[in-house]
């Protein structure tokens, strides 16, 4: 047969789904894996679909940024809950996600051969994207708390970097960046003149007094930073495909000419959803994120009481820990044991660039109170039977 490209085969298997084919072999798995919520979108989403097809001219095409509608709904939602004003050297552009954002990014700043520095453990898709685009991930490590080290940052930027990608609060780690960290990040990226590439997917899950904060709300920032934005999470939006870009404006062109190729335009009909979703607003999320930080409690609980086997950083934002267990254990070996023999599923912490040791990522956004308690039942009696064990 033809050969496939050299430069796919250099790109890691998406791991999401070889963990949900293992849950489908061993039914009755409490998956602690893939990153979603339980709930789904409010229930104007049902309104905006019938108005959508109340028009015959929305199933053709529309604008390739998005549809003015929606596009008016992000900027307000920006300045007022981002403190990002739209129109001052920048531009909205609506995607088909936040990882169809990141794409459009790398290509609209790089060629082949320029680096993308990510800090490790780094979000699998970017990674994934940047070696894609025949582009080079460098790798910069975070301290013990999953933090970026600005200095470590420094010293990894050449002549051929572009961009510096910041995710907070943080997948896979659950860690949020303080205000003073990204703002000597965005600072470091205009002295370099990099752009700094910032992800806020997560924005509304923080915890324990942990504040979220916009680097592309900072005075200066706006030709160099780039904000990626998703619905996926706080409106339950995971299938519908929209998130949205904040960008400099002299890229809009370049975006432009990526998603007009990659896309056209992004979904009609789920961009009517979105902005009735967004009109709904953080005040329609409040109380499931409430149910979603009375089960984080339970995952806490639960975790303190393996702190003697297990290492837990500090995890104040999205729905995730990364656990760093006291085994020597491969960690798909261990994440295939705690399915088969203990009805546990979780991610293999190497998918993430995490190769210091044996790590986890564990998921608590799609779990109710019963799920989380079984679930988390069940990992601390694996992860108690397995640690220990020799790396095979």
């Amino acid at each position: 047969m033809p050969p496939i490209s050299q430069r796919l085969q250099a790109v890691q298997p998406p791991v999401i789904p070889i963990v949900a084919g293992l849950i489908r072999q061993h039914p009755g798995t409490v998956s602690l894996g893939q990153g979603v919520v339980s709930y789904g979108p409010p229930q104007q989403v049902r309104e905006a679909i019938d108005r959508f097809f109340a028009s015959p001219d929305n199933h053709q095409y529309k604008l390739v940024d998005g549809i003015d509608l929606l596009r008016d709904q992000i900027c307000r939602k920006l300045e007022t809950e981002n403190g990002i004003r739209v129109g001052k050297g920048n531009a909205v552009v609506v995607t088909a996600g936040g990882n169809m954002a990141f794409l459009n990014a790398i290509l609209a700043i790089a060629d082949p051969g320029d680096e993308i520095i990510l800090q490790s453990p780094f979000y699998f898709n970017h990674e994934m994207a940047v070696t894609m685009l025949n582009c080079k991930p460098v790798l910069v490590p975070t301290d013990s708390q999953f933090q970026p080290v600005v200095e470590r940052i420094r010293a990894a930027i050449t002549p051929r970097t572009r961009a510096v990608v910041t995710i907070s609060p943080n997948n896979p780690t659950g860690a949020v960046y303080p205000e003073s960290l990204l703002r000597e990040i965005n600072a470091l990226c205009r002295e370099a003149n990099v752009f700094h590439i910032h992800d806020e997917a997560y924005e509304y899950f923080t915890w324990d007094g942990a504040k979220h904060f916009s680097p592309g709300s900072i005075d200066g920032a706006v030709k160099h930073t780039i904000s990626l934005y998703s619905l996926s999470k706080a409106y339950g939006f995971a299938s519908w495909r929209i998130g949205y870009q904040v960008i400099p404006e002299h890229l809009l062109g370049a975006v432009k000419k990526v998603q007009d190729t990659n896309l056209i335009c992004p979904p009609v009909i789920s961009q009517y959803a979105a902005a009735a979703a967004m009109e709904a607003g953080h005040e329609w999320c409040r109380p499931r994120l409430a149910a979603i930080r009375e089960v984080r409690e339970i995952v806490t609980t639960e975790l303190d009481s393996i702190r003697d086997i297990c290492e837990i950083p500090p995890a104040n934002g999205a729905f995730y820990f990364l656990l760093k267990p006291a085994t020597q254990m491969d960690p798909m070996r261990l994440v295939e044991s705690l399915i088969r023999d203990f009805g546990v599923a979780a991610i293999p912490g190497d998918a993430f660039g995490h190769n210091e040791g044996t790590a986890l990522r564990i998921s608590y956004g799609a779990l109710t109170r019963e799920t989380a308690c079984e679930g988390m039942q069940r990992l601390v009696k694996g992860l108690r039977a397995l640690c220990g064990t020799v790396r095979q």
